[in-house]
């Protein structure tokens, strides 16, 4: 009975030690982009140089919409405990639900997304105008 007792304790310890450490490691944690600032910084980390010259974000922090001076319009959404982003390309397709921008990305691994923003219609025609200049 003691041994039980003692092997059960060694094992709860063990446990309790695991998740510390994946909550040191930021594991299961869903990022959330507080601001404008945030956001900006995570372009920058997905694309090299993208600098937003005018951006949206979600209002629980979901994810963003941002565009450079050049034109270019990348997605962000959460990855896990980082940011995954995307420069719209003219497959993908956005239009606006109510107060919300959907974006159908027509990417498997990426997925589509659905950012909760005040101007939605704004961005879904600005997305949808970058994918007409491609098709010409």
């Amino acid at each position: 009975m003691q041994i039980q007792v003692i092997q059960f304790g060694g094992s709860l310890l063990a446990i309790l030690a695991l998740a510390w450490v994946a909550r040191a490691l930021g594991l299961g944690i869903s990022s959330k982009l507080r601001d404008d600032a945030d956001a900006r910084f995570h372009a920058n980390e997905a694309v090299d140089g993208f600098e937003a010259t005018d951006l949206a974000v979600d209002r629980d922090g979901n994810g963003a919409i941002l565009r450079d001076s050049s034109g270019r319009i990348l997605l962000l959404r959460p990855h896990g405990a980082h940011f995954a982003g995307r420069l719209m390309t003219s497959q993908m397709i956005a239009y606006a639900h109510n107060e919300a921008l959907v974006i159908e990305t027509k990417e498997r691994r990426f997925g589509d997304v659905t950012l909760q923003l005040d101007n939605a219609k704004y961005w879904a025609d600005a997305i949808n105008a970058v994918n007409a200049a491609h098709d010409i």
